[in-house]
C-alpha cells in the first residue's frame, strides 16, 4: 500500500514517530483533537483499513497525495510513475508571493472579516439595514450546515458571537416591526444550536434553559415548525440523560404543534416519540409513531428549515437510524433489522451529503452493533463499533458516549460475553469517555 510505502520511506514505522508530522499537518489546517489512537493507526498501517473522513484531510496534507492514491497497492515497477502528488496542497513552509505564510494570511483574513462584520453591525446605528440582516443570514446558514459535521470546538466562538449580535439588535430598539419576526427567527435558530452544543458538552440543565430561550423566540417569530423543534430538542436532552417519560412528553407535545406543518420537523418529533416510547418499553406507541412517520414521508414539502438543512432537517437516512434505535431498545433482533441497520450506516457514511452528521453515523453504528449482538454475531458487532471507537477526541460527544455504553451493556448481556473479542470490545468502550476536547479544542 502506497501509504505504508511513504511512511517507511520517511522512517515512520510506529504510532510514536507518526504523530509529530501528523500534528504539524493538523496545525497547518487549524485542526486540533484529531490524533488517531494507536490501534487506529495500526489498522491503517498493517490491516489496510481506510481512515475516516476526520483523519483524511490531515493525512493528505501530511503526505501530499489523495486518499485514493494512498490506499492503493504499489505497482511492481514502483510508485513514482503511478501516483501524482497534489500540487495545490499547503506544503510545510509554503508561502505566498508576499512572503507571508498561508496559515498567517488565513488567520489575518479571518480577523479582517470579523472586524468588517462588527463595522457593518455598528454602522447602521439608527436602523437595521438589509446588509446587516443578510450578513446574519449568511452566518446563521453556515453554522446550521456545519454543526452536524464539524467538532463543536471549531464553531463555538462564532456561534456565541452571532447569537450575541442578534440579541443586541433585538434589545436595541432599532428594528422595524417588519424585521422583528426575522430577528426572532434568527435568535431562535442560533439559541437552538447553542442549546444543542451545551447538551453535547454534557450540560443538560444549561441546555434546557437555552432551549426555552429558543422556544420563546420561535413563538415570537410565529414559526410553528421551529417551536415544535424546540420541544424536540427538550425531548432529545431528556432522552440522552435517562429521563424517558419526560422525553416522551416533550416529543408528543411537539408532534401536536408540528401537525399542521409541511416540512420534516414533524417527522423528527415522531421519531423522537418512538425512541422515547421504546425506552419506556411501549411497543405499541413505537409502532404507531413509526407508522405515521412512514406514511407522512411521501407527503413532505420542504420548508425554510429544511432549506437551511444541516441540523434542522430530518433526512430519510436519519429516520431509518431512529427506527432501528427504537427497535434495538425494545430488544428486537432479526436478519431484517440487521439489514435495516446496515442500510442506515451506509446511508449516513457519505460525508459529501449535505446533511452528513458524524454523531448520527456513530449512533447508527452502535445500533448496528447491538442488533448484531442480538443475533449472536460478536465479530460483526466489533466490526461495526471499530470506526466509532476510532473517533478522535474532538468528535466524542455525550450522545456518542451514551450509545457506546449501551453497546457495552449489550455485550455483557450476550452469550458471547466471555469471548476474547467481547472482552476486548468491552475494554475499549470502557476507555471511551466523552472528551472535553469536544468542547474546547
Amino acid at each position: 500500500m502506497f501509504f505504508r510505502y511513504l511512511l517507511e520511506e520517511q522512517g515512520i514505522r510506529n504510532h510514536q514517530t507518526f504523530l509529530p508530522p501528523y500534528r504539524e499537518a493538523a496545525a497547518r489546517l487549524g485542526l486540533t483533537g484529531v490524533d488517531p489512537a494507536p490501534k487506529t493507526f495500526e489498522g491503517w498501517l498493517y490491516n489496510g483499513r481506510r481512515p475516516q473522513t476526520v483523519f483524511c484531510r490531515v493525512i493528505v496534507e501530511m503526505l501530499g497525495y489523495s486518499i485514493d492514491d494512498l490506499w492503493t497497492e504499489v505497482p511492481d515497477d514502483g510508485p513514482r510513475t503511478a501516483f501524482v502528488p497534489l500540487t495545490q496542497r499547503a506544503l510545510p513552509g509554503a508561502s505566498a508571493d508576499s512572503g507571508m505564510a498561508l496559515t498567517e494570511m488565513t488567520r489575518t483574513g479571518h480577523m479582517a472579516v470579523r472586524r468588517a462584520r462588527e463595522f457593518l453591525l455598528g454602522k447602521e446605528r439608527e436602523s437595521i439595514g438589509d446588509d446587516t440582516l443578510g450578513l446574519l443570514d449568511d452566518e446563521m446558514a453556515r453554522l446550521v450546515a456545519a454543526y452536524p459535521s464539524q467538532p463543536l470546538s471549531t464553531l463555538w466562538p462564532d456561534l456565541l458571537e452571532t447569537q450575541e449580535q442578534v440579541f443586541r439588535l433585538l434589545e436595541g430598539g432599532r428594528a422595524r416591526p417588519s424585521q422583528l419576526r426575522d430577528l426572532n427567527l434568527k435568535a431562535a435558530v442560533l439559541s437552538f444550536l447553542v442549546a444543542k452544543g451545551l447538551h453535547d458538552m454534557s450540560e443538560p440543565h444549561q441546555a434546557m434553559t437555552m432551549t426555552r430561550v429558543a422556544a420563546s423566540c420561535a413563538r415570537d417569530a410565529e414559526h410553528p415548525a421551529l417551536s415544535a423543534m424546540t420541544d424536540g430538542l427538550m425531548s432529545l436532552i431528556a432522552y440522552w440523560t435517562g429521563r424517558a417519560e419526560d422525553a416522551y412528553h416533550y416529543a408528543s407535545k411537539g408532534a401536536v404543534t408540528a401537525a399542521g406543518t409541511t416540512g420534516t420537523a414533524g417527522l423528527w418529533l415522531l421519531g423522537l416519540q418512538a425512541r422515547a416510547a421504546a425506552a419506556l418499553g411501549n411497543a405499541e406507541a413505537v409502532r404507531t409513531a413509526t407508522s405515521v412517520a412512514t406514511s407522512r414521508r411521501d407527503h413532505v414539502i420542504p420548508d425554510d428549515l429544511d432549506r437551511l438543512g444541516g441540523i434542522l432537517t430530518y433526512t430519510n437516512a436519519k429516520q431509518t437510524y431512529y427506527e432501528v434505535e427504537a427497535a434495538a431498545l425494545l430488544g428486537h433482533s432479526s436478519p431484517h433489522l440487521v439489514a435495516q441497520a446496515e442500510d442506515a450506516v451506509t446511508a449516513l457514511t457519505d460525508p459529501a451529503l449535505t446533511a452528513w452528521a458524524f454523531g448520527d453515523l456513530a449512533g447508527a453504528r452502535c445500533n448496528l452493533a447491538i442488533v448484531r449482538l442480538g443475533g449472536g454475531d460478536i465479530d460483526g458487532a466489533a466490526e461495526a463499533m471499530r470506526p466509532t471507537l476510532d473517533l478522535p477526541a474532538a468528535y466524542r460527544t455525550s450522545g456518542i458516549a451514551v450509545s457506546a455504553r449501551r453497546v457495552h451493556g449489550a455485550v455483557l448481556a450476550s452469550a458471547a460475553r466471555d469471548a476474547t473479542v467481547a472482552r476486548d470490545l468491552r475494554a475499549e468502550i470502557e476507555s471511551f469517555p466523552v472528551s472535553r476536547a469536544a468542547i474546547g479544542g
